[in-house]
């Protein structure tokens, strides 16, 4: 008689160390368990309850499609990801991944470690100019091609637009002329936004039960920003 797993949230960082505690991964879950009852060691790893699938206040229409998004300088070092604990980071990960159906919600790939291509959480945020609030309104499943056209700024300081920019033609079947004016609008969005400070609203993960830590202040982050990436590439003339 088969027994019932015993499931675990195990950030990926510490896969390492779960599975010297005696975690097994299952492939076709994609998830750690422990393979019997009573194993003290995995205690840390214990699954809290999935997330639902609608965050509350989530809007799962917002930012349909694959477009370059640029996050404001002064609100870098403020994802999602940095704002939970990696545990909860998991559980999130987790629920985006399968309600997606585990294939990016841009273009429709799955996972393929041979090509390098994974899928990642993204944040959609809307930003409210006269009251300065950032606010999380969805989170999306992309794959890693896509998730570098959304942060093409990003894609520069790597060197690596010209693949960006070949994905993003690609995937939206804009001609190479539009492409190039969607990329100079969006930089354009990005300067205006980045003059301004930004305070965070995360209420729609507060109202799932995800614990936040909380985030660096805009001011702090605008001088980290300053300090670690003076300035967001663009240079290039699109």
């Amino acid at each position: 008689m088969a027994v019932e797993r015993i499931w675990l949230d195990v950030p990926y960082a510490e896969k390492d160390e779960a599975k010297r505690g005696g975690a097994r991964w299952d492939p076709g879950a994609r998830r750690w368990y422990a393979p019997r009852e009573g194993m003290t060691e995995l205690t840390r790893w214990t699954a809290g309850a999935d997330v639902p699938d609608l965050l509350p206040g989530e809007d799962r229409g917002l930012g349909d499609g694959l477009f370059v998004d640029l996050v404001p300088r002064t609100c870098w070092f403020t994802n999602v990801r940095s704002c939970v604990a990696q545990a909860d980071w998991e559980r999130l990960r987790r629920m985006i991944t399968r309600r997606a159906g585990r294939r990016c919600e841009a273009c429709g790939a799955g996972e393929d470690r041979a090509a390098g291509r994974w899928l990642e959480a993204h944040e959609r945020w809307t930003f409210d100019e006269a009251a300065r609030l950032q606010t999380l309104k969805r989170l999306i499943c992309l794959c890693t091609d896509c998730h570098e056209v959304t942060h093409f700024g990003l894609a520069q300081v790597r060197g690596v637009e010209d693949r960006a920019f070949a994905h993003l033609t690609k995937v939206t079947g804009l001609s190479a002329a539009a492409a190039r004016e969607h990329v100079r609008s969006a930089f354009a969005v990005w300067e205006h936004r980045s003059r301004y400070d930004w305070e965070l609203d995360l209420g729609i993960l507060t109202g799932a039960g995800i614990a936040l830590a909380p985030p660096p202040g805009a001011g702090e982050r605008a001088r980290v920003a300053g300090e670690t990436l003076p300035r967001q590439a663009g240079e290039r003339s699109w």
